[in-house]
């Protein structure tokens, strides 16, 4: 009998989890289920039209290993259009539609330790979709400011406006039947994605707004699953997900002895500047976790839009552990919903560079920088699972909870105490600035600090959602625990299943 620890942004993701678990799920059923449900609640942060990356643990073996399911830029990318419009990528759009990875980082999830198949996991979601979820109040926020975003899309519009063309509300009933009959197609066989009808509707509706992915880019897609980054301080081992993630980013600001926001903003400038796809060049791995100092400023650096997305994670009594985050990148993503197959796409894309010196830059088939960046630690006794939404600011966000919460008594405290955060266009803020809560520990001396490295300071009157949602699973001394952000939606439980 499996007893599971898990946290998510909505309450939906938990009851998916808790049905998986009645039924003899493990921890990757559970997160699985939770992750697909979202899909379904959160239209705004996840798609199966986004990305996907992840690690899993095997409690057994003491192995993590890493999924990074992000999609690529299509095979026939040409840069030259984009950068007769511009000096950076469009913030939405088809341009910056790169081949969605979740789905198929879900089956490699599964494949990777899922004691149920993989339709049972999408069974909740479906349901969902088909008879409805009342929309959240992160939804009902995300619907308003991006309102003009939502009008200018038909599948948007049809999905998110009531019929006399205003926001639903917090609490309306939000009915996706189209997204049901694609779950229900994926749940026969998830490669339908890539190489069957869905595949072929998207591709079509793509082209047609003037993209290049075609059919041979979703066929190409596949969820690489390989080698975290870890490091290892005071016996406790904390693991990233490998570039394209930012998750060096994270490692660097953990290992630094600097006060916490110079190496922050160390590792912010380090990670645009040489942040990219190891399959289209090579990274400067010591640059991005800051073991050899580089010289930033003389460095093309990328671009800096906001980001979208969901933590799920989970924790099992045997110490097997999933952190997943998936993602739209910014809210509805590209801007484009699929009627016919209820499909919100990102836009991913949106974080290549169009400077061809970048290791990020638009090439044929390569795959943008990406900001999910979920983590695990393990040490005596402990196994921790973490991730956030917070864009591009997830590494410090992350990095303000990481240690305490590897003893915190009262991690949900922990959780709700003010944070801050590092970032400029992704922020909304004209420049480089320090973003406080109100009540951030020694905010004078941050604000100081601040000014000697050239960032404006913003605060906010109260807690923020550029301040992250972070979900948190442990397993420490025997004792499972959960925690969800109160900046989100969410919840976190310990479930106790059927035997398996």
């Amino acid at each position: 009998m499996a007893t599971i620890a898990i946290a998510a942004p909505h309450p939906a993701g938990i009851e998916a989890a808790r049905q998986m678990a009645a039924e003899g799920g493990g921890v990757v059923d559970a997160a699985l289920a939770a992750a697909a449900a979202l899909t379904v609640a959160y239209p705004h942060q996840c798609s199966i039209g986004g990305d996907l990356v992840a690690l899993v643990r095997d409690g057994a073996r003491g192995i993590v290993r890493a999924v990074v399911s992000a999609g690529a830029a299509a095979a026939a990318a040409d840069p030259a259009p984009l950068r007769a419009a511009g000096d950076r990528m469009p913030a939405g759009g088809p341009h910056t539609v790169t081949v969605p990875g979740v789905v198929a980082g879900w089956a490699e999830l599964a494949r990777l330790g899922a004691r149920l198949p993989l339709a049972r996991a999408l069974a909740p979601a479906r349901a969902l979709a088909e008879d409805g979820v009342a929309v959240s109040a992160g939804l009902a926020r995300a619907i308003r400011n991006r309102l003009d975003v939502v009008r200018a899309d038909p599948g948007l519009s049809a999905l998110l406006l009531d019929k006399a063309g205003e926001p639903l509300p917090a609490g309306a009933t939000l009915l996706q039947p189209a997204l049901a009959a694609t779950l229900a197609e994926l749940s026969e066989d998830w490669r339908h994605f890539y190489t069957g009808p869905t595949a072929r509707r998207l591709v079509a509706v793509l082209r047609a707004r003037g993209s290049l992915l075609d059919m041979a880019d979703f066929a190409a897609h596949r969820a690489e699953n390989t080698t975290p980054l870890s490091t290892t301080r005071d016996g406790v081992t904390w693991w990233v997900a490998p570039p394209p993630s930012q998750g060096a980013a994270l490692l660097a600001v953990l290992g630094r002895k600097s006060d916490p926001l110079t190496a922050a903003r160390q590792a912010e400038l380090s990670r645009d500047a040489l942040l990219g796809d190891p399959r289209s060049g090579g990274i400067d791995i010591d640059g991005l976790l800051l073991r050899e100092q580089r010289d930033t400023a003389a460095l093309p650096s990328g671009p800096k839009p906001s980001g979208d997305t969901v933590a799920v994670t989970a924790v099992d009594d045997e110490g097997n552990a999933v952190t997943l985050i998936q993602s739209v990148f910014q809210s509805f993503g590209s801007g484009i919903a699929h009627p016919a197959t209820g499909v919100v796409l990102h836009n991913r894309g949106s974080a290549f560079s169009l400077d061809p010196a970048h290791p990020g830059a638009l090439r044929p088939g390569a795959r943008p920088p990406h900001t999910l960046c979920p983590a695990l630690a393990t040490g005596p006794g402990r196994v921790v699972a973490l991730g956030c939404q917070g864009g591009r600011a997830q590494a410090w966000i992350l990095s303000q909870v990481a240690d305490a919460l590897l003893d915190a008594p009262d991690p949900e405290a922990l959780l709700a105490r003010p944070r801050w955060v590092i970032g400029s266009r992704d922020l909304n803020r004209p420049g480089p600035t320090l973003v406080l809560e109100p009540g951030v520990p020694d905010s004078d001396g941050l604000i100081a600090v601040a000014d000697g490295l050239g960032l404006a300071v913003a605060e906010v009157p109260g807690p923020h959602d550029e301040a992250g949602h972070v979900q948190m699973a442990r397993l420490r001394g025997g004792v499972l625990d959960a925690a969800s952000d109160p900046r989100a939606d969410g919840t976190a439980v310990v479930l106790t299943g059927a035997a398996p």
